[in-house]
């Protein structure tokens, strides 16, 4: 990997901050969310819904 592929540091004018390029082969897109992982339900899952925190 060459240092032109690599990401790079850019200033930001009037900002403390600074920024990264975007990573090569990555875009800015988010991913869709996987529905499979929030459907899975364990035996404990309606009683935990259905309690409040003590600090209710």
């Amino acid at each position: 990997m060459s240092h032109r592929d690599r990401q790079r540091i850019e200033r930001v004018p009037g900002s403390r901050r600074a920024k990264l390029t975007p990573a090569p082969g990555t875009t800015s897109e988010p991913e869709p969310a996987d529905e499979t992982e929030a459907s899975d339900s364990g035996p404990n899952d309606e009683r935990m819904r259905r309690e409040k925190p003590p600090h209710w």
